[in-house]
């Protein structure tokens, strides 16, 4: 039984151990059958692979790639390098600038796990390959490899199309971009709105409009920079710009930056994508237009009171204004400016009222003057019209293409011209043939005029007058001619005096060569100052000579008086010799006469009949017979009368350190009554006060009119602030007894005689009054009907 029972057990394992066997035979080939059908499909997969047009490459992370040898062909290369560095061989494989960016991107995508793409062209080859990478799969290759797979797309159309597309987008991101940077750097507000009129895009410009703080939010609140006018808001004109598909343009006033101003707003349709919107200031512009009109008025308006001709022309060359004597220079007729004409019209018009010149061909003419608008510069003509007008015509063209015509009549002006030339020419020949030299200065001390005889008395060469010298260098030539060179500064005190100072002074002077010269500055009434010189050197000889005569006259009259008190009657019987005479003088005057004086007695005896009568006019007017003499009467201006004896003295205050004042003016008058006896007699009182005066004293010489209970009288006052005389001495001197003063000066005062003086002053119906205080000065007032 339990051999039995074994066999069942050992039959049904072995008949198990069948089974199982068997299941795993048919286990076995139902694997094998799969993995041939794996391995065949791995196989279909990898030609599939290898026949697509593309190639995977791994790029592990320690630089090592694996690929199929068709990436080697693609790239030119005999063999898959291993790893992505030896891509580039030099002169096959990937550029060195494409393989930088590849291991670039493939190092950025292991590290980040961002996707790229890239396009290369490897050397050597003539595929254009497309490159798009990402990181592989941990199924595929763990560790962090990036796979890369690479497209052939030499032969695909499309691959042109791509690239162009694409360089056709990357072109249109930067051309949206720089118009976006554009939009927003730009200095005005600009806006855009999309097909229902919704802002959807604004610049800073628009955002600091408005006073916002961000473009979004600008856009999402829909704040509107232009305001509502007549009913409409900035978006309901945007629609109908869009719906008409035409821009709208407007002037309205904005709030900007706190400011109201005057805006233009434009809204332009873009089709179907949306309106764009723009706003430019032109409040400025405004304001320039508003100032520019202001100005145009002012300046029309001061036009029109001009008393030149004025006209302004327009680029169309019509007249658009013209003042009041350019149309009563031209004849405008009225009804013309109401349709303003072109310029040729208006000289066909002028033509007609003979207000053109006559020229042969007028047409050609009338051309010549429309080609003033084109011309580069000013035109100047000078018109001569058939009634005698001068007309000066400047034509000026304007940055407008318009053109400024100015008309000026000349005729007086030339004519006045003419009368000037004709008074200078006369005023040159009447300089000429003065006796006097005479000489302009202008206040700056440029000389202006001067006569010939000027040059010849100053001994200037007329090259040297013609640069017109200052006064300056005039008194550095003329000092090497005198005898003084350091008086010549005299001269420029005189020129000075008159043109600034405007007084009238004089002096002398004495040249090298003998001569004397006598000058004086008169300020004249244009602000010049006159200088006239006068050479009075035979004057001068002349009165040294009257002067010695009179001297011995004085001397004659001594000697007679003496004579005729100590001789007797038998000595005054009539002599016939002069050597008589001689000694009867000899012995009245106790004593020898000098030679000089027997030269004097000389000529008495041998004097003609009329000295001889001169001779006893003198002697008697000694003996108090002054007022029945004759006097000559002629008419005397006081104060040229006066002036004259100042200027006389000139040198002689000058050279005593004496100031010598002239008082009064020509209103004082003339008088009547002998001009060289009163010259004499107010001359010597002058040279009394010249004579008690010290050093750095004043002598006052005063011209006036006096009046009292309807008499009128003239009054003539020489005083001085010398050592003056008390009441003793002065009676004494008014009756003629000389005075012993001290250094001669008192002595001297008595000298000329006051008895005859007042003798003198009387015979003309006047008086003379003597005045004096000790240490205060004397004066002598001489009052003349």
């Amino acid at each position: 039984m339990l051999d039995q029972t074994a066999l069942v057990l050992i039959g049904l394992l072995l008949g198990g151990w069948t089974v199982l066997a068997a299941w795993a035979i048919l286990a076995a080939r139902s694997r094998q059958k799969s993995a041939e059908a794996s391995l065949r499909h791995g196989r279909r997969l990898s030609r599939m692979v290898d026949e697509a047009p593309v190639v995977p490459l791994l790029v592990r992370a320690d630089g090592r790639i694996e690929a199929s040898q068709r990436l080697a062909q693609w790239l030119g290369l005999d063999a898959v390098p291993q790893y992505l560095s030896e891509l580039d061989t030099g002169d096959k494989g990937l550029t060195k600038e494409k393989l930088a960016e590849l291991t670039e991107a493939v190092l950025k995508t292991q590290k980040t796990a961002a996707p790229f793409r890239m396009v290369a062209t490897p050397r050597g080859s003539g595929r254009s390959l497309a490159l798009r990478g990402h990181l592989a799969d941990p199924q595929v290759s763990p560790g962090g490899a990036a796979l890369v797979w690479l497209f052939d797309s030499s032969d695909s159309e499309s691959e042109s199309e791509l690239v162009k597309l694409r360089e056709d987008a990357s072109r249109s991101k930067g051309d949206f971009a720089a118009l976006v940077s554009l939009i927003e750097a730009a200095p005005l507000p600009m806006w855009f709105r999309g097909p229902d009129g919704a802002l959807r895009l604004v610049n800073s410009a628009y955002v600091a409009a408005i006073g916002g703080e961000t473009a979004e939010q600008a856009v999402a609140s829909g704040t509107e920079l232009v305001e509502a006018v007549d009913g409409l808001d900035a978006r309901q004109v945007a629609m109908q710009a869009a719906a008409q598909n035409q821009p709208i343009e407007r002037i309205v006033t904005l709030t900007i930056g706190g400011q109201r101003r005057a805006c233009r707003v434009s809204d332009l349709p873009l089709g179907e994508e949306g309106i764009a919107g723009y706003a430019v200031d032109i409040e400025d512009l405004e304001e320039l237009g508003r100032s520019f009109d202001a100005f145009r008025e002012a300046q029309r308006s001061m036009l029109d009171q001009l008393s030149a001709g004025v006209a302004q022309f327009n680029a169309q060359k019509r007249l658009v204004f013209s003042n009041q004597p350019f149309q009563r220079i031209f004849a405008v007729p009225t009804t013309m400016l109401l349709d303003p004409p072109p310029l040729e019209r208006l000289l066909d018009s002028a033509r007609d009222a003979g207000r053109v010149p006559e020229v042969r061909d007028f047409p050609e003419w009338r051309r010549e003057k429309s080609d003033w608008f084109a011309a580069s510069s000013s035109q100047e003509e000078a018109w001569s019209l058939s009634d005698g007008t001068h007309l000066r015509i400047l034509a000026q063209p304007v940055p407008d293409g318009g053109l400024l015509l100015i008309a000026e009549d000349q005729t007086e002006q030339l004519r006045l011209s003419a009368m000037r030339d004709t008074l200078l020419r006369t005023r040159t020949a009447t300089f000429d043939s003065l006796y006097e030299s005479v000489a302009v200065f202008a206040p700056d001390g440029k000389m202006q005029l001067w006569n010939r005889r000027f040059a010849a008395d100053w001994g200037l060469e007329n090259e040297f007058l013609d640069s017109h010298p200052h006064v300056d260098e005039l008194l550095k030539t003329i000092a090497a001619r005198l005898k003084k060179p350091q008086q010549a500064n005299a001269v420029g005190d005189v020129v000075r005096a008159a043109t600034l100072d405007r007084k009238e002074t004089g002096g002398r002077i004495a040249l090298a060569d003998g001569r004397t010269l006598d000058f004086a500055g008169v300020p004249l009434p244009d602000g010049n100052g006159l200088l006239t010189v006068l050479d009075i050197t035979d004057s001068e000889k002349a009165e040294d000579a009257l002067r010695e005569r009179n001297a011995a006259l004085v001397e004659a009259n001594a000697v007679k008086t003496r004579f005729l008190a100590n001789m007797s009657y038998e000595l005054r019987t009539p002599l016939t010799s002069i050597g008589g005479f001689a000694e009867l003088l000899e012995a009245g005057v106790g004593g020898e006469l000098s030679h000089d004086g027997k030269d004097y007695v000389a000529a008495i005896l041998t004097a003609s009949a009329r000295l001889g009568e001169q001779i006893d006019s003198l002697l008697d007017l000694s003996q108090s017979e002054a007022g029945m003499l004759p006097l000559a009467r002629e008419e005397i201006a006081l104060m040229s009368f006066a002036t004259a004896l100042a200027a006389d003295r000139e040198q002689r205050v000058r050279e005593a350190g004496l100031k010598l004042d002239l008082q009064g003016d020509e209103s004082v008058g003339t008088i009547e009554g002998d001009r060289r006896r009163l010259s004499r007699v107010i001359g010597h009182l002058i040279d009394n006060s010249i004579a008690a005066t010290p050093e750095g004293g004043r002598i006052l010489l005063q011209v006036s009119h006096e009046s009292d209970a309807g008499r009128k009288w003239a009054r003539i006052v020489v005083s001085d602030n010398g050592c003056g005389m008390d009441p003793a001495d002065l009676a004494r001197a008014i009756d003629g007894i000389k005075l012993g003063g001290e250094g001669g000066r008192a002595e001297r005062r008595q000298g000329i005689g006051l008895p005859l003086a007042r003798q003198l002053i009387e015979a003309h119906g006047g008086s003379l009054q003597l005045l004096s205080e000790p240490g205060e000065g004397t004066a002598a007032i001489v009052d003349l009907p």
